[in-house]
């Protein structure tokens, strides 16, 4: 398949490549313009989306997107696929897939949880809206570069989903770091605690798979000093995409408002910037009940 690949960073950097390897024909374009082994550098978006079946895009933030978008489209094949794999809010997911649409083009948005990690050994999970058709058509490359790809609906729904599970991660961390603070203040031994509460009623992927106690459960962030990980300013974004998209539904999300103030806080006037979004553990461990 020949595909035009936008965005070549820490995380479509090694999807482009994975893609290249399994014998696609790849053109990607970034502004830092790196080498990526496989992958034919393009002088412009437009260039790489030139006569490509299908255009992946994987940008910073919605803004970004549109400005792309409004590129890639006039440049793209009728019936090719615009698929972003980007982050980002749902009204900018859906105008850009109106966009795609109107030019005669299927249009997926498909942002992706795993990490760079995962980015690299090809194990993503994308979460992906848009029509069956356009799923179809990208299903083989979601193989490659991701281990499940599950389609949830029309264009946005992809990013809903995206958010959704991501307010879930930032409330239960915040919740796990609050239990271990006071597990510390009474005394109680963080193995011990970890021993009740992963095969207990307070059992979540944040304290299971990700505990931010250090030495604690299975090798985690904490383990090495904090350093990302999943960085705490990715985890305000998505946060902040979650109350931008309440605010647009009318929804009462108020955990998911304070998780989004804390980390806020934590990022922009405490030291929580490059950290981990697990080091809400030592922050808290710092403060007494009233801050």
């Amino acid at each position: 398949m020949k595909i035009g690949f936008i965005g070549l960073g820490n995380m479509g950097g090694p999807m482009a490549r994975n893609l290249a390897a399994a014998g696609h024909q790849v053109a990607g374009f970034d502004l830092a313009a790196p080498q990526i082994e496989g992958v034919t550098p393009a002088a412009s978006a437009a260039e790489a989306a030139a006569g490509a079946e299908v255009v992946i895009t994987m940008l910073p933030n919605g803004q970004i997107l549109r400005a792309v978008a409004a590129e890639v489209i006039p440049a793209m094949a009728a019936g090719a696929v615009l698929c972003d794999c980007s982050t980002v809010d749902v009204d900018s997911a859906r105008a850009v897939a109106e966009q795609a649409v109107a030019a005669g083009l299927g249009a997926l948005d498909a942002p992706v949880s795993g990490g760079v990690g995962g980015a690299a050994g090809g194990t993503l999970t994308f979460m992906v809206g848009g029509s069956d058709a356009a799923f179809a058509t990208v299903s083989p490359l979601f193989d490659i570069m991701g281990q499940k790809a599950v389609h949830c609906g029309e264009s946005g729904a992809g990013q809903a989903a995206k958010i959704c599970n991501n307010m879930i991660l930032g409330v239960t961390m915040i919740a796990t770091c609050e239990a271990f603070a006071l597990a510390d203040k009474l005394g109680l031994d963080r193995q011990k605690m970890f021993d009740v509460v992963s095969t207990s009623s307070g059992y979540s992927w944040s304290m299971n798979a990700y505990c931010p106690a250090p030495g604690v459960g299975p090798t985690s962030p904490a383990d090495n000093g904090y350093k990302p990980g999943f960085a705490a300013e990715l985890m305000l974004k998505d946060l902040r995409l979650s109350q931008q998209a309440a605010e647009s539904a009318d929804a009462d999300t108020p955990m998911g408002q304070l998780a989004a103030a804390l980390y806020t806080e934590f990022v922009e006037n405490e030291d929580g910037r490059g950290q981990d979004f697990s080091a809400m553990l030592p922050r808290l461990s710092a403060r007494g009940r009233k801050g």
